[in-house]
């Protein structure tokens, strides 16, 4: 099959699709016998190159039926794959006498178990079972590299002197658990780590092929042989009579002395591949290109571009010497920077879009940035595209998994609103009902019983604030609304029930993990079960659903393994063994469209390829620290620096840039940060000097494109709101504090009043002024109703007992105890002081009176916090604040009507009960139970005066709005608008205000 005297060692360049190539080269090979190809095993990096590799023969066949190959992974994996979950081998172990590999999860509970052993009674140690998973993740990490490198802990403690870096030392300590016990947990289990199997099994192998060698064809392809194990297989496979070794993109252009350099770059793209040539024994030169048809002739411009771009950092001197590029070199390489990650994604979205218009032509963006590949694939999905991102979407991410941990947190959290809402409002659930039936329920829930304050846990607690909500709302609206809402009722019920098992386990002190994720599940299917469709059918569905559920399942089997545990950290605990899961799709859902990632993409080619996400930290990844060794620990105890997966990035942008048409893209800032170029674009930059203008001469037109798209043909300025409606839509009646609300801000009439609109409050919201006023008014309208004479010696311990009384309600409620009950106290200690220094001339007191007065057919309305008789016949009108109450110059200028217009009431006798008579006392109480607890302010000097001009006003008021043509115009004095008001976002404001100020505090 191959020259005997040459080394039957093969590389494919950059510029021919990989597998494209390699699948022209082996029928080549076969010489049209069709039994000859299907004689053959292809040994692959990982099993997407083999599914790669097939899609190619496919593609050379046109359709036609063939005998394929035997195609296997090799297990390959580089460091950031360097998890190793033991599904990449390249034999079963099955007729070796090797040990199973012990599963991923089941080996990552056994070591958080040891974790929280070693932290049993020391405080610097983790105690939580979520943290210990996290560890535990990071120490089979650790086994990883050290197993893959074919190295031993035996060198560990001799790293760092007994003498220097104490914290060295406890980290030998805590490091027992891999060396010390974790060994003996293997053999008590009878297995192996997954990466000690890998190497096991692919040693065995060779052993088996030197022994007796086969008598067919055995190829590696792909591979840069970055794990020892591999490298030694593909030696072995390189010494049998028909064994090939096929390299992707190894450079034999650079001279030797650069290649020299390279040999020592961990950073370099051809850094790995030199090393594998070393240890095969072959040189550089001996190396033979892959003879196929199907292989273009390299455009060596490109090449010779990044080459010189990614030469190692210690011969850049060449680049004086370089020959410059010119805009012939430099055809179909193009570089667009945008300014924001979403902006990117647009622009992305558009070359790929417009690759479309070109019969049969196929383009990839290729990136390591996952973040940008969803906002990619979400763009495209505007014109109906939809293209999968093969890297995977992280399963916490999936619809699946994102369900899982929200009706783990549902139950964690008692049912508190947010969560609630959370599980309730997710398209998977649905409870046995048709999911639009299901989703009006929650809706209707949300509004009446969940906004405000948070509830009491639970159910009951729900149950409880929807009952007292349809009594305020009944009450508040003079209507009935208990037929309209009373379907929650049993609604609820039969949540209730559907929580009630897994709810008890997360109620307990200690659960059994395997019966947490039994009840668990059985509360998800139940959420999701639909009426037409059963709950496990729409929640497992789907490759996401599918891989949603072996995770459970697998994750039943090995809960046993942690132990006992305290049931509220599960939803962290799910959360913790969850990450890292990632759901591939099985094939691409666009024929010509791909999102690929580093790994996907090393194998593959296209027409044009979008190299995306080019910053510093993203593409390359950073090298970061390593949390058990620091660098120069790494290279004494033999693991190689993290600089090596810079090197593999390297490797992998310089194979996409080979591709016939390049874009190289990058954000100038993520998430608002400031973002730095990836270090391969500003050695493009160096070394094309005044030419890298070239590659960006395309930039503003596709940044224009992406502006324009969403841009609407005309942008008609926004003016102020003018809504004139007709006269019997119109309000005829309305309180004093409506009227200050019509003076002040019109519009916010017209909403409430003519659209009926009204802001809800926020769900789980704070205490707020509002309530808290509220019940303070409460609190003093009882008191002063039981002690309407004289004041008893206790009347401060009494005024706290009505409080507690009144208060006991809302101190049920998280939160209100102590933001509120302390204020009371202060209050109720300055009021008692000051009703006790008054209490002689009063001879009697009113609280909480409505009244009301017509005039020319407009109803005005009050409810008067407070009105004193006093002994001499005149009144006092009282309104208590507990926030910051209006000045006298508001008052007087007739911005604050509130009192004068109460004051017109009474004089008119326009409260029941109270006869007309003058008001002698117009002031406000502010209780804010601060320092001091409370303050009386008079309200106006001449309370005569004001009450006329507050009647000149209203009636001016009355008569304007009574004009069919006059507007209910938005903030019409921005000098005494309101501070605060519901309908800013409605009427624009700050679209057609001078200064666009934000007006909401």
């Amino acid at each position: 099959m191959a020259d005997a005297a040459a080394p039957p060692v093969f590389t494919i360049p950059p510029t021919a699709g990989f597998v494209d190539a390699l699948a022209a080269g082996l029928m080549q090979r076969a010489g049209g016998d069709p039994l000859a190809l299907s004689r053959m095993l292809i040994l692959l990096p990982t099993r997407r190159g083999g599914r790669s590799l097939r899609d190619a023969f496919l593609r050379l066949a046109d359709g036609r039926p063939m005998l394929l190959p035997r195609m296997m992974p090799l297990g390959d994996l580089d460091a950031e794959e360097i998890d190793l979950q033991g599904g990449e081998e390249l034999l079963s172990g099955e007729g070796l006498d090797i040990a199973p590999a012990i599963p991923g999860l089941q080996r990552q509970l056994l070591l958080a178990r040891l974790i929280l052993q070693l932290g049993e009674g020391r405080p610097e140690g983790p105690h939580r079972p979520d943290q210990a998973v996290r560890l535990a993740a990071e120490l089979a990490r650790l086994l990883d590299q050290v197993q893959t490198e074919q190295l031993t802990f035996d060198a560990l403690a001799a790293l760092v002197p007994e003498d220097y870096a104490r914290h060295w030392q406890v980290t030998l300590e805590f490091l027992r658990i891999v060396t010390e016990f974790w060994p003996r947990v293997l053999a008590d289990y009878g297995a192996l780590d997954p990466a000690a199997r890998r190497n096991a099994v692919l040693e065995a192998q060779a052993d088996i092929w030197h022994a007796s060698p086969p008598d067919h064809p055995i190829v590696v392809a792909g591979s840069t042989g970055s794990v020892p194990a591999t490298r030694a297989l593909m030696a072995a496979i390189a010494a049998l009579p028909q064994g090939l070794i096929v390299l992707p993109g190894l450079d034999k252009e650079s001279d030797d002395a650069t290649w020299t350099a390279i040999e020592r770059d961990e950073t370099h793209p051809q850094f790995n591949l030199a090393q594998l040539i070393r240890h095969l024994g072959v040189t550089r030169g001996a190396v033979r290109d892959w003879t196929a048809s199907s292989i273009p002739p390299a455009p060596s411009p490109r090449q010779r571009l990044v080459a010189e771009a990614l030469r190692p950092a210690e011969t850049t001197e060449a680049w004086r010497q370089a020959a410059p590029f010119g805009d012939s070199d430099l055809a179909g390489l193009s570089r667009i920077d945008c300014a924001t990650a979403q902006e990117e994604a647009g622009v992305i979205a558009l070359v790929l879009r417009q690759a479309l218009e070109v019969p049969g032509k196929t383009a990839a963006l290729v990136t390591p940035d996952r973040s940008l590949a969803r906002r990619v694939a979400a763009e495209l999905a505007r014109w109906e595209l939809l293209v999968d991102d093969s890297a995977g979407v992280p399963l916490m991410e999936t619809p699946p998994g994102g369900f899982l941990r929200l009706t783990a947190a549902l139950a964690a959290e008692r049912c508190a609103p947010l969560a609630l809402l959370a599980a309730l409002k997710h398209p998977l659930a649905a409870g046995g009902e048709d999911p639009a039936d299901f989703r009006r329920r929650v809706r209707l829930l949300e509004e009446h019983a969940l906004r405000g304050p948070r509830p009491k846990e639970g159910v009951a607690g729900i149950r409880e604030a929807l009952e007292q909500n349809i009594r305020d709302l009944e009450e508040r609206t003079q209507r009935d609304h208990r037929p309209r809402l009373a379907h929650l009722f049993p609604w609820l019920d039969r949540l209730e029930a559907l929580l009630a098992p897994f709810s008890a386990l997360m109620a307990a002190d200690r659960a059994d993990p395997a019966e947490l994720l039994e009840a668990h599940g059985r509360l998800a299917e139940a959420l999701a079960a639909s009426r037409d469709e059963p709950g496990p059918v729409r929640l497992w569905r789907g490759e996401a659903g599918e891989a949603a559920a072996n995770f459970l399942a697998e994750l039943r089997e090995a809960a046993g393994t942690l132990g006992l545990a305290g049931p509220g950290f599960y939803p962290a605990l799910l959360d913790a063994l969850l990450a890292g899961r990632v759901v591939r799709p099985r094939q691409s859902s666009h024929p010509r469209l791909s999102i690929w990632g580093p790994l996907e993409a090393r194998l593959q080619q296209a027409d044009l390829v979008v190299l995306g996400g080019l910053n510093e930290g993203t593409w390359p990844p950073e090298a970061g620290a390593d949390p058990w060794m620091s660098r120069p620990m790494r290279r004494a105890f033999g693991l190689p620096l993290p600089e090596r997966r810079i090197g593999l990035s390297a490797h992998d942008f310089a194979q996409g840039f080979a591709a016939p048409e390049i874009v190289l893209t990058r954000a100038e800032k993520v998430d608002g940060a400031p973002t730095v170029p990836s270090r391969w674009l500003l050695r493009l930059d160096t070394v094309l000097g005044p030419a890298a203008a070239t590659l960006r001469r395309a930039e503003p037109v596709w940044r224009g494109w992406w502006a324009a798209i969403d841009r609407p043909p005309a942008i008609r300025p926004v003016t102020r709101p003018e809504p004139r409606p007709p006269l019997a839509a119109r309000p005829t009646r309305l309180s004093v504090t409506e009227i200050e609300t019509l003076m002040r801000d019109p519009y916010a009439i017209y909403a409430a009043k003519v659209l009926r609109l009204h802001a809800l409050d926020p769900i789980d919201a704070d205490p707020g002024a509002a309530e808290r006023g509220t019940i303070i008014h409460k609190a003093l309208e009882r008191f002063l109703a039981d002690h309407p004479g004289h004041l008893p010696p206790d009347a401060q311990e009494r005024l706290l007992a009505i409080g507690a009384a009144v208060f006991a309600e809302a101190l049920e409620r998280p939160g209100v105890w102590a933001f509120w009950w302390p204020r009371f106290e202060r209050i109720a200690s300055w009021f008692v002081a000051a009703e006790r220094e008054r209490h002689d001339g009063i001879a009697r007191t009113l609280t909480e009176l409505r009244g009301q007065i017509d005039l020319a057919g407009f109803t005005l309305t009050a409810k008067a916090d407070r009105i004193d008789l006093l002994k001499d016949g005149t009144l006092a009108l009282i309104d208590y604040k507990t926030g910051q109450p209006p000045a006298k110059r508001e008052v007087a200028a007739g911005h604050a009507p509130q009192l004068p217009l109460e004051a017109l009431i009474a004089a008119q006798g326009g409260f029941p009960g109270l006869a007309p008579a003058a008001v002698s006392d117009l002031s406000y109480w502010r209780l804010s139970g601060g320092d001091p607890a409370g303050k009386i302010s008079p309200a106006a000097d001449d309370i005569a005066a004001v009450t006329e001009s507050a009647r000149d006003g209203l009636e001016r008021l009355i008569a304007a709005y009574a004009d069919p043509a006059t507007p209910y115009l938005s903030r019409p004095d921005p000098d005494a608008a309101p501070r605060y008001s519901d309908y800013l976002h409605l009427a624009r404001v700050k679209e057609w205000s001078s200064s666009g100020e934000e007006e909401a505090e």
